[in-house]
Formats: structure tokens, sequence, C-alpha cells
């Protein structure tokens, strides 16, 4: 049995009915806090026009009250109270229309940075702290953060597999001074493990994939709803000859070498270049990949540097979440940041460069330019 005082005080903890964040739950009440839970639904299928793209018809328009009723489960389990709000408005405000800006103009952005700067560490840390008069939230987020010399470092989780740094690379000073990470120092067996011990009956629920709080789609037919089909060639850009037609250059990231609808042909193609104005997509063969796809510098904007900009200039970067790490270096020049590496294959306009030194990440932005 838990033990029942909070000497450490108040803490609100986002419970998504997620396995991660239910031991959070619990380690934070073991711990000895108050421990309140907050779920958040930030996405509604009907007020946002989401028809198509959905993977089991069955579960179109429920899967937030599936979730929030388990939640609901460990929160009863564990003793603590829990409670519900949405941020509908914000969310399709700050990130939604943002994605759909960014690949109606031919690039590949990333919800999720987004969603956690503005939404789960920002309105949701407002509402805490409004509603709730707590100091501090709690995310099940597998990183970490460590105060040192008088600044908050964001730094990497033990299961460097299941590592959400990546996704965590816009927070600020702020954010991570009201922020606990209860799991960060475990594997994500290690969670599970715990989960089952205490007899929660979401031990081994199915860990949440694709879009931040949309949840998993068949992608070209999800923004099939927002962006509309806009036939085009398909371009060989090396013999310059159309071997096939696409819907809309929005719908293609650089590398996809399927769901192209180029039957018949007898090479694999990957997407390499885009032109939006003629709404033409080039693609190469497996011989030309090197030669179109592979880059070793590119530019940066929007950079959010979590800590003082570092003295040392070599860094390891991530352009993907669980991508390996590459050594690279950076440069700065007026409002934006050069970036060198090593050979890298489809480093994509609109993606995020995540920068590391050691175990620490230095903080993202989006890449504008790639230079060939």
């Amino acid at each position: 049995m838990l033990k029942t005082s909070h000497p450490l005080g108040k803490i609100v903890l986002g419970m998504s009915g997620g396995v991660d964040s239910s031991v959070c739950a619990y380690l934070l009440k073991k711990q000895g806090y108050q421990v309140i839970g907050l779920f958040m639904q930030n996405w509604d299928t009907y007020i946002n026009n989401d028809i198509r793209g959905h993977l089991k018809t069955n579960d179109k328009y429920c899967n937030a009250q599936k979730d929030f009723t388990d939640a609901q489960k460990v929160a009863h389990k564990l003793g603590i109270e829990i409670h519900r709000t949405e941020f509908i408005e914000q969310y399709w405000k700050k990130v939604f229309s943002y994605l759909i800006k960014e690949y109606r103009a031919g690039r590949t952005p990333n919800p999720d940075i987004l969603c956690n700067k503005y939404i789960k560490f920002h309105e949701f840390i407002k509402y805490a702290l409004k509603h709730f008069h707590t100091s501090h939230i709690a995310m099940g987020h597998y990183a970490n953060v460590v105060y040192k010399n008088k600044k908050y470092l964001l730094t990497m989780a033990k299961d460097k597999e299941k590592d959400q740094t990546y996704f965590l690379c816009w927070l600020t000073q702020k954010q991570l001074k009201h922020t606990k990470f209860p799991i960060g120092n475990l594997t994500k067996n290690e969670v599970r493990k715990i989960a089952k011990q205490i007899g929660l009956s979401n031990w081994n629920k199915k860990d949440s994939t694709g879009i931040c709080f949309i949840g998993e789609r068949n992608f070209k037919q999800f923004l099939n709803n927002y962006l509309p089909d806009k036939k085009g060639n398909v371009i060989n850009i090396e013999t310059n000859q159309k071997i096939g037609i696409h819907d809309g250059v929005a719908f293609y990231t650089y590398g996809q070498n399927k769901g192209l609808g180029l039957s018949g042909q007898t090479q694999k193609y990957f997407v390499c270049a885009k032109d939006i104005k003629q709404n033409i997509l080039y693609v190469c063969d497996t011989k030309h990949i090197n030669k179109h796809l592979i880059s070793t510098k590119c530019e940066l904007t929007n950079f959010n540097w979590i800590n003082n900009i570092p003295k040392i200039e070599k860094v390891q970067i991530r352009f993907r979440h669980r991508q390996k790490l590459i050594n690279g270096s950076f440069v700065i020049r007026k409002n934006t940041i050069i970036l060198t590496y090593h050979p890298t294959l489809s480093v994509t306009l609109g993606q995020f460069a995540v920068l590391y030194q050691e175990n620490i990440c230095l903080g993202g932005g989006i890449v504008n330019h790639v230079f060939k």
C-alpha cells in the first residue's frame, strides 16, 4: 500500500491512459507527492473534419474516450484524483495549421515537437498552475531534467531506444523548471514490469503511434481531408522523362520509395526533389541516390538553444527520432545555423535537426536549406 502523506506537495501529471504515465503516477505517489492526474484531449474528429484515413473504422471516434477510461482505472487503482481538459482549439492553431501549411509548401514538418512546446509544456503547465496551484507538472516522456550551474539541462533517457529528447528540443528553461520526467531513468521493459507487478490493467497496452494526439492514420488519406489531390507528372531527374503521375507533391517525402504509383517500372525509384510551382515530383533510381539524396551540409532556422550556446562547435546530430547520432559541427551565421555532418541520406526541408553533446540535448531547429 502506498503511503498517503504528501511531504513533497502537489504535482499535476499528464495521464494518457498508457503505461508510461501510469507508472509515473505510481512512482510520484511513492516518492511522497500528492498526484493529480490530468487527461488532455486535443483532437476532435467531428470538429476537425477528420473523415478519411482511419485504419480501424470501429475506432473512428472513440479513441480519446477509451484512453480516458484507461486513465480513470489507473487513477482509481492508485487512489489519486483525475481530471479532464481539452486544448482542441489551441492544438489546431499552434500545431495542426502549421503542419498543413508546411505540407502544402512541399516540406516535412514534425508536429510532435510543436505539440510539446505549445500544448503539453505550455497550455498544460498554464492550466495546471492556475487550476491546481502547483509549481510542477510531470510527463511520461523518456528524458531527464538535471539542474546544474543554475541551468536546467535536458538529458537523454536511460533507454536510448525510447529516448524522446528529440521531440523536446524546443522546450525552454522556464518549461523545464516546472517539469519532471519520472521514468527517464528506467527502460521500457522496466516500466512494463513495474506496471505488471502493481496490477495495472494497461501494463501491456500498445504504445501510441502516429501524429501527436491524432494517432495512426493512412497518412495520404488523412492529409486528403485538408489538402486536395493535385495530379502532376513524376519525372526521372536523370533522364527528364515522365514515368508516372502523382496525386500532389504535398503527399510525398524525400527518400520515399513506396506508394509512388510507378507500375510497370523495373527499377526502384526514390523521391529526390519537388517543384511546387510546376507541380512536378522528381525521382531517382538506386544508382543515383548518392548524387541526389546524400548531403553533408544544411542550414537551420528558428533554432532553440535550451541553454547557453556551447563553446565547442563539435556536436552530434539527429534529423529523425531514433536515428543514430551523426557526428558534425555548427557555425552561427546571423539568424541561422550552418551544420556540417557526415554524409546522410534524405535530410529534408521542414524537418528538425537536434543537436547533442555527450548526453545533453542542446536544442533544435528547422532545416531550411540543404546544400548539394
